[in-house]
């Protein structure tokens, strides 16, 4: 067999095998993929070792393995929990959407204020302290129900913690937004690494499709199977 031959062959043997995998990798870059977090920054909506679905046609159907949008899709609204690559460092970080493109955001200690209203606060359920990992359980957080009159969620305060929570105010310009951790005092969000552009938001993250606890060997979390992130 000559060295031209052999491609050949090969495509012949595995084109079915081929065309399958870049239909399924196609499908995950434009459609809809999961990801897997490794940190506690959206604790207690999302903890360490969840494995969460991601919609990625929701907000425009994207050429596959690009960033080239081809429908327009919907755009991000107050309270999404979006995944996007951070416009620092390119990595892929979840983040809920705390202000959109003309928004002005401010926080005053723990309090959230968009376009001059504060958010509302109240204790949040406290079982879930108990899905966190140890090491964050033992820093004593507070869960607190957020609600700014648009969306309401549940967030969680280290109050041990040295954060950025005084900020602003700033508008958000547009094309951009303005995304927070639920846990506000260990995310790096946009108070560190600045406006997410609409471009850079690869979808909306809707479930945890499964969850594995790191703590515990990795044994799975069943009580977290397909839980909503809405």
């Amino acid at each position: 067999m000559t060295a031209s031959e052999k491609p050949k062959r090969f495509w012949r043997q595995h084109r079915d095998l081929v065309l399958f995998l870049l239909l399924i990798l196609g499908f995950r870059s434009a459609w809809a993929d999961w990801v897997t977090v490794p940190s506690g920054s959206m604790n207690p909506t999302i903890l360490e070792g969840d494995r969460v679905l991601v919609d990625k046609h929701v907000f425009g159907l994207r050429i596959p393995f690009t960033l080239i949008r081809i429908t327009a899709g919907a755009d991000p609204a107050r309270g999404d929990i979006v995944v996007f690559d951070s416009p620092l460092n390119g990595q892929s970080l979840v983040k809920r959407v705390a202000a959109v493109p003309g928004d002005v955001l401010e926080l005053d200690g723990e309090t959230l204020i968009i376009n001059g209203q504060p958010a509302r606060y109240r204790p949040g359920d406290l079982t879930r302290l108990k899905e966190l990992l140890s090491t964050t359980a033992a820093e004593r957080p507070t869960v607190l129900s957020e609600d700014t009159g648009v969306t309401r969620h549940e967030i969680l305060i280290l109050p041990a913690r040295t954060s950025q929570r005084v900020f602003g105010p700033v508008t958000v310009p547009p094309g951009m937004y303005f995304t927070l951790g639920d846990n506000r005092d260990n995310s790096a969000d946009s108070r560190y690494i600045g406006f997410v552009p609409r471009q850079r938001i690869v979808g909306r993250a809707t479930h945890v499709l499964a969850s594995f606890d790191p703590e515990h060997h990795f044994a799975p979390r069943r009580s977290r199977l397909f839980v909503p992130l809405a």
